[in-house]
């Protein structure tokens, strides 16, 4: 699957109508992002089972603001519409490929009763 862009718009539906969702939030200005944004699009299109989106925090500042998005390039992975995974930085191809693998390997049931043992805390 091709990336597609993340707006205030499609957001939700982007996270509630597909299993996996890989964000990359970036803007224009950032060397880094503009980096990052040729290996997201690589190794998008090995997973096409998954959905990968850029939102651009310079046009989607709420959702940025939502997920307080202090740093860019930041990478999030959303797996049955739970938020699986939050890291500020650019990875190399490699490390993001084993992401999604990692992300396509969770055992969402485990993850389920880890998030309600942490809320009866």
């Amino acid at each position: 699957m091709s990336v597609v862009q993340a707006t205030q718009a499609n957001f939700e539906s982007l996270i509630t109508g597909n299993d996996i969702v890989i964000l990359d939030f970036w803007a224009p200005w950032c060397g880094p992002c503009r980096t990052f944004g040729p290996i997201f699009e690589t190794v998008a299109e090995q997973f096409p089972e998954a959905v990968f989106a850029k939102v651009n925090t310079e046009e989607e500042q709420m959702i940025a603001a939502h997920f307080g998005i202090r740093s860019i390039p930041t990478l999030m992975a959303f797996r049955e519409q739970i938020l699986v995974f939050n890291q500020a930085g650019a990875l190399p191809a490699s490390a993001l490929t084993e992401l999604v693998r990692q992300v396509q390997a969770l055992d969402m049931d485990a993850v389920r009763r880890e998030i309600e043992a942490a809320e009866k805390n």
